[in-house]
């Protein structure tokens, strides 16, 4: 059956916008890991507490190896699929993000790290350990609560508050050496080029939107990350074109002019370019 688009999850709401489970519920657990095999996109966050056991994730062609307490947080589009999972214990959670106080959200979704991974120490797991089970406890109430939706809204903005929080301190570890200015453009310059690429693809677009010279943007972005604007540009649209070569059966065509290109020989030329191959046969390695 031909894929005309990577599958878009959403959430099968047992308590509105809101799903909890935990991993030594075997069952639920067998037809998880059977339906997120395949590559597919989420429209909410999913996290995934991992108290013990071994999990593998793909995060946007990113490998994620967790062998110790961990919590993952995907953001909603971020496409991903399971590797491999082994006596796992923990906790999955699912929800909208219209539920989560946007300030926290920005945390997590404009950080330089694409994919939100928290090491755990022993009190962070006890800490989320106990508020995961007040929210599954709150979630399957038999006689739904006066407040009951308040009430978790108000704990899964805890738990966000809190991921968000030891993200940040360990954000703050790798971005030390960068003044708070350059560390808050960067941010701003990753997130409009994650909202725009398809139409923007120059830095001078995004240097205009930021009331920014170009020079100064570059000069910037540069000293954070060690890449040019331009690098950093091209990166979010061929990670995209990757995704929906591998993930969907769009041509090379298609792909283009999703993507903003008229010329879709352009496209491939640029393509090989950034990847050190053509659309075709990175198509044809990826799934061989």
């Amino acid at each position: 059956m031909a894929k005309a688009n990577i599958e878009l999850l959403q959430l099968e709401e047992s308590f509105s916008g809101i799903w909890i489970n935990p991993w030594s519920n075997h069952p639920e657990l067998e037809r998880i890991k059977t339906k997120i095999h395949a590559p597919h996109r989420h429209d909410h966050y999913v996290c995934f507490f991992i108290e013990s056991g071994e999990l593998n994730f793909s995060v946007d062609f990113q490998p994620v190896e967790i062998r110790r307490p961990s919590l993952l947080i995907s953001s909603p589009g971020q496409v991903h699929k399971l590797g491999y999972a082994k006596d796992i214990t923990g906790w999955g959670l699912a929800f909208n993000a219209s539920f989560i106080d946007q300030d926290s959200r920005m945390i997590i979704e404009n950080s330089f790290t694409k994919v939100a991974l928290l090491n755990l120490g022993d009190t962070e797991k006890k800490w989320f350990s106990g508020i995961l089970q007040l929210i599954y406890s709150s979630v399957h109430e038999e006689k739904e609560a006066h407040f009951a939706q308040a009430l978790i809204q108000t704990l899964l903005n805890s738990f966000f508050y809190k991921s968000a929080a030891i993200f940040q301190t360990q954000e703050d570890v790798r971005s030390r050496n960068y003044s708070t200015r350059s560390i808050e453009i960067t941010r701003q310059f990753r997130q409009l080029v994650k909202e725009h690429f398809p139409k923007l693809k120059k830095p001078a677009d995004y240097a205009s939107k930021m009331a920014l010279t170009v020079s100064y943007l570059n000069d910037t972005v540069k000293s954070t990350t060690g890449f040019h604007a331009t690098w950093l540009i091209q990166q979010e649209i061929f990670r995209e074109a990757q995704r929906l070569l591998f993930y969907t059966d769009k041509s090379v065509k298609e792909v283009a002019f999703q993507l903003g290109y008229d010329d879709y020989k352009y496209f491939i030329r640029m393509f090989g370019k950034i990847t050190g191959m053509s659309p075709a046969s990175f198509r044809k390695s990826s799934k061989s």
